[in-house]
């Protein structure tokens, strides 16, 4: 064995080492998508809320019905539910791995990561293990109160006043999860206790009015839930003019609401059934046609490579997991370069910053790893601007979103709510800022198109057709490339969009076709969260 592959071995186990904690902390992490259809809810409880001057008719009625459901109230209050017993169930887990972190020895790593690593990706001491567990731990119970004081809210609109008001008892006794303990529940910004004081006694029979009732609902709730029980404070103090006030700004909001829930329900819609009837038309042609058919172009024509697999090895091994793992993160924690708990604007800007970083790293080993095999065979790297790759990448599009769907349903149940998420998405859920917005759109929309599908579609797969037929090239790479981004409940969903990017840059030939189907799908992505996000506060 050579030096460069007793080197290649050694970082390889790193990598694995390294791969796999990221891997485990994103199985302690609840999935994004539950906080996905929070906001949702929130957005169909502001859109309930619409009274239109014409009613339309049957017709109107129906669409509303179709649109929001026949209980909006109802349907959130059984996923507020769920949200609560699941959060609820994390933060035992939660308490569990502080104990666990509290119990390890002072010189004892808490992960099998290497003694050399360093904060913020490889530091595994004691210390920071707990502190951690802590910060996990703490976001939980805050997020367990929210739920509360949310599920109370609802009850109450409900008619429920005494089961509401039971409810946020809760937040004033020492519960078994340790609320009053957490920091982040001491701190002026967020008192919550008070809140649902405040709550308990405009739910009371009789009504307790606090002093600050309406500073504490201004401050801890928003949208619709602030709205409605600013509209009970103000009908318990006789306030007609500002009761008139919000029922008429509720009244535009909710028609806001209404579009776009329309928005993003309409338009992938039409999208995902010109997928399901062109993945038909497609089937039934390939089946009429065998190897005439347009999926089975290309079908077993492989690229000339003239390198070997140890340069498919190193590649991956140096320029894109080891880069992304260790040296790109140690580089800027050297730099001193910590965006968490930072502005939006700061920590959008950190997450491009450092994905350039590893575009620019993982390309410059790729190029120096292959230089010396230029000119390289034809049909390598094809960028074909007037080819029909339009057609290719938007059709992938349509036909990725149903099959995409089905698989990450039974993905979640799957994994059942557990698995973690792309950092990303809850930041770009929660931006209000349009700088830090487009930050995020430049990032996911156009910088990750082009370097993942230029080193996975443009090099893996061609150079895995050495060794094995177009299509397991195309499995193995939708595979490492769904395992790129290091979460475990997104592995089956993207290794299914890996795929069926393979099989657009396989058919076509021209990278343009997978960057165009990747960019769409990550930009309906992004805008999707931000009609959410900003449609349900």
């Amino acid at each position: 064995m050579t030096i460069k592959r007793v080197v290649l071995s050694v970082l390889t186990v790193l990598t694995v080492l390294l791969a796999g904690a990221s891997l485990w902390q994103s199985w302690q992490q609840p999935q994004f998508q539950s906080r996905l259809e929070l906001y949702e809810t929130n957005l169909l409880l502001r859109a309930a809320e619409w009274q239109p001057q014409d009613s339309g008719g049957k017709d109107l009625t129906n669409a509303r019905k179709a649109l929001l459901g026949d209980k909006p109230i109802e349907s959130a209050i059984e996923q507020y539910q769920e949200a609560k017993t699941s959060t609820q169930k994390n933060i035992k887990k939660a308490l569990a791995q502080l104990k666990q972190a509290r119990s390890l020895p002072e010189s004892a790593p808490a992960t099998p990561q290497p003694k050399s690593a360093t904060p913020p990706v490889t530091e595994t001491s004691r210390a920071n293990q707990e502190t951690i567990s802590q910060r996990s731990l703490d976001r939980l119970e805050k997020l367990n109160a929210e739920l509360t004081l949310r599920l109370g809210i609802l009850q109450a609109q409900q008619g429920k006043a005494a089961e509401a008001v039971k409810t946020w008892e809760e937040l004033k006794e020492n519960s078994e999860f340790g609320i009053r303990n957490s920091e982040l529940l001491t701190t002026p910004d967020s008192r919550i206790e008070d809140t649902a004081n405040a709550l308990i006694g405009l739910w009371s029979n009789p009504a307790r009015l606090l002093p600050d009732a309406q500073q504490l609902i201004q401050t801890n709730l928003d949208g619709w839930f602030r709205d409605r029980t600013l509209l009970r404070l103000y009908e318990l103090q006789q306030r007609q003019d500002a009761f008139a006030q919000l029922q008429a700004a509720q009244q535009e909001l909710a028609e806001r609401a209404i579009v776009k829930l329309a928005i993003i329900g309409s338009l992938p819609w039409l999208a995902g059934v010109t997928g399901l009837g062109l993945l038909i038309f497609l089937i039934a042609q390939r089946l009429r046609k065998g190897k005439e058919s347009i999926l089975s172009r290309n079908e077993d024509t492989v690229w000339v490579t003239p390198w070997t697999g140890e340069i498919v090895w190193q590649v991956f091994i140096v320029g894109f997991f080891l880069m992304g793992q260790v040296l790109i993160p140690l580089t800027l924690s050297f730099l001193g370069v910590k965006p968490v708990g930072g502005q939006i604007r700061i920590q959008a800007f950190y997450v491009l910053v450092n994905y350039l970083l590893l575009a620019a790293g993982g390309l410059g080993v790729l190029y120096l790893s292959i230089k010396s095999f230029f000119p390289l065979p034809e049909g390598w790297f094809r960028f074909n601007w007037r080819s029909n790759w339009i057609l290719w990448g938007f059709g992938g599009y349509c036909v990725a979103l149903p099959l995409v769907l089905i698989v990450s349903i039974i993905n979640q149940q799957l994994w059942q709510g557990q698995g973690g998420s792309n950092p990303l998405l809850s930041l770009a859920l929660e931006a209000r800022d349009s700088v830090a917005l487009s930050i995020f759109f430049f990032t996911a929309a156009i910088a990750a198109p082009l370097f993942e599908e230029f080193l996975f579609r443009g090099f893996l797969l061609p150079s895995l057709t050495r060794y094995m037929s177009v299509w397991w090239a195309i499995i193995l790479s939708a595979f490492l490339f769904a395992l790129a981004h290091l979460s475990l409940s997104e592995i089956l969903p993207l290794m299914t969009l890996g795929i069926i990017l393979g099989i657009v840059y396989t058919r076509s030939r021209n990278l343009l076709a997978p960057m165009l189907l990747h960019s769409l799908w990550n930009s309906g992505t992004l805008v999707s969260l931000y009609i959410l996000g900003s449609g349900a506060t």
